[in-house]
């Protein structure tokens, strides 16, 4: 006789095969889960796992390739000479300007981005290597020859570019004097004085002399603007009018030329005012004892 309470239903239903009930659920627990499902899952999670590893590497690789790309191509491909250039300047420059010549904190500046114009002027004229850290570097004797000079050049043009000398010697040729004069001294004449004898500037610097320059180091000096000197790039004077400045130092003031006459010196109006006003005074008072006497 079947009964009509809950119980009775529930315990008909559990005795029935294949039907889920409290014993079945607890014998399915003692058994445990299949032995070659949960096989396969750790090796689908295995798999998973590795899958994300690689990805993540992959993506790490990524962003961090180019800048090491980078960091390996800080060497660039140079030419023979840049490359004779280099072995010079990892002997002799690499101290104050660095490995990459980006410069050292207290010792020497920057050299990217200065061109080979600078390098010609500061090495060509003795200036560099200096000797001891001073105010101004001074010229004297050069530590490389002409060729050295354009080896160290063209190294730091191909390194980070910059200011070029035009390739031939004579750099005032066909330049005009007089137009040079003029540029003279309006643009040069107050620092290196009307006579290209130099003079003191502050600080313990000073404009030096152009008596012992050459076309390409006056060029150079104007393009690069070494020291106090302002630099005069091609939209301040054009290469034409470098040419008529070159040729005025090199025609007037270098060969000893005065045509205003006897030169004092070459000190400039201090001199001149000062014989001016001996030689004027002298005559005037000559002058008025001749015309008292002669009254």
């Amino acid at each position: 006789m079947t009964s009509d309470t809950p119980d009775g239903r529930s315990g008909a239903a559990a005795s029935r095969p294949g039907r889920s009930g409290p014993r079945g659920l607890l014998a399915r627990l003692r058994r445990g889960p299949s032995t070659p499902r949960g096989r396969g899952r750790r090796r689908v999670g295995a798999a998973v796992r590795l899958l994300a590893a690689l990805t993540l590497a992959g993506g790490a690789y990524t962003v961090f390739a180019p800048g090491m790309q980078a960091h390996a191509e800080e060497s660039p491909q140079l030419t023979g000479a840049a490359a004779d250039g280099k072995a010079l300047y990892d002997v002799s420059c690499v101290s104050c300007h660095g490995r990459n010549a980006q410069g050292v904190e207290g010792r020497g500046p920057s050299l990217v981005g200065v061109g080979s114009a600078a390098v010609e002027f500061q090495v060509g004229t003795g200036r560099m290597p200096m000797a001891r850290q001073e105010a101004q570097a001074q010229r004297k004797p050069p530590v490389f020859d002409d060729d050295q000079v354009q080896q160290l050049g063209q190294y730091i043009q191909e390194l980070g570019g910059g200011p070029q000398v035009p390739q031939r010697d004579d750099l005032g040729a066909g330049g005009d004097v007089d137009e040079g004069g003029r540029l003279y001294r309006i643009n040069c004449s107050s620092c290196h004085a009307f006579g290209g004898g130099g003079g003191a500037l502050s600080s313990g610097k000073f404009a030096p002399s152009l008596a012992p320059s050459s076309d390409r180091q006056i060029y150079a000096a104007m393009l690069s603007g070494p020291q106090n000197m302002p630099v005069f790039g091609d939209n301040q004077l054009r290469p034409d009018q470098k040419a008529d400045l070159i040729a005025f130092i090199q025609d007037t003031l270098q060969k000893g030329e005065d045509p205003g006459g006897f030169n004092l010196g070459r000190y400039g109006p201090a001199t001149e005012g000062l014989a001016v006003f001996l030689v004027g005074i002298v005559a005037l008072v000559f002058a008025a004892l001749w015309i008292a006497g002669k009254s």
